[in-house]
């Protein structure tokens, strides 16, 4: 099965040599289910001719707002409408999460409760999934079609889905911790309160639950649709 990448954003310069780009990530995260990857890097001009140019379709995390004014959100998210069209499996991540919600009809903003580091906890289908989270933006207004998966008192959209076919996550199962501790040390300072930090760099030494949502994640992108 070949999953497209659409990259919306790059690793800082300073950590991409120990953790890879963010489409790397992926394909780490995704490695020994038997998935072809294809990348277009979406934020860069670089578009796949539509839909049928890879079996599902993965959306990556960004620095960048859903909301902003940038050539390339426009043409990603008519094509995220043409790809729920054709009913083709599609994850999104962190902004992959919030511009799948925009382009079908949802609003995305600043929150204005703040930022959210390091690790969150959800509840999906009775199971709670410990995640790494690194976002100010959220989907505040969802779409008619999502239906709501998970949610918490900080993040009420964290997990939507869309029919039998997209699922979105706000954190990241991609990231690892000893990532997440570089962007702490190398990005946080000056953007995020001080406080918000220590508290999520205290928290990095126990584990995530990268692996479970991987294994969930390939079953979804794999499974037959009617």
């Amino acid at each position: 099965m070949k999953i497209g990448i659409l990259q919306t954003g790059h690793a800082p310069d300073d950590l991409i040599d120990s953790s890879g780009d963010y489409d790397q990530m992926f394909c780490d995260l995704l490695a020994g289910h038997g998935f072809e990857f294809q990348t277009w890097a979406v934020v860069d001009g670089a578009f796949p001719d539509g839909p049928d140019a890879a079996d599902g379709w993965i959306i990556t995390g960004s620095k960048h707002g859903a909301y902003e004014d940038h050539d390339w959100i426009p043409p990603l998210e008519e094509l995220i409408r043409k790809i729920d069209a054709a009913k083709r499996p599609m994850a999104g991540i962190c902004f992959g999460h919030q511009i799948i919600a925009q382009a079908l009809g949802g609003k995305v903003a600043k929150f204005d409760g703040g930022w959210a580091v390091g690790h969150v906890t959800y509840e999906q289908d009775g199971q709670p999934v410990t995640l790494n989270a690194w976002h100010q933006d959220q989907v505040v207004t969802r779409p008619k079609s999502a239906r709501v998966l998970a949610g918490n008192d900080f993040c009420e959209n964290g997990i939507l889905a869309y029919g039998d076919h997209i699922w979105t996550v706000q954190p990241h199962p991609e990231f690892s911790n000893s990532f997440v501790q570089g962007l702490i040390e190398k990005r946080g300072r000056g953007v995020v309160p001080d406080p918000i930090l220590e508290r999520a760099a205290a928290g990095l030494s126990t584990p995530v639950d990268n692996l479970k949502i991987a294994t969930f994640l390939a079953e979804f992108l794999k499974k037959e649709r009617t």
